[in-house]
């Protein structure tokens, strides 16, 4: 049964997109659960924080071997969320 509980419980094991789904399923079922409606817009917000990152930061980030090159990612981590 996909309940709000659930959709918590993904959120907070970080799989974001799941619970999305779950509150969005939820709120079909009940277009007035505001707490789904929260949820779905701070969920919905941090998706769109994440279209700034990119493909070639990903790699960057998996290769890190040294401070050097993590004080750069973190420059531009900093960078892109500002």
């Amino acid at each position: 049964m996909k309940t709000l509980t659930l959709a918590n419980i993904y959120e907070l094991q970080g799989l974001k997109e799941e619970a999305l789904d779950i509150y969005k399923e939820v709120l079909k079922k009940d277009p007035h659960n505001s707490d789904a409606k929260i949820a779905i817009r701070r969920l919905s917000g941090m998706r769109k924080k994440f279209l700034k990152v990119n493909s070639e930061m990903k790699e960057y980030f998996l290769k890190m071997e040294n401070d050097v090159e993590f004080n750069e990612f973190e420059r531009w981590l900093l960078k892109a969320w500002n």
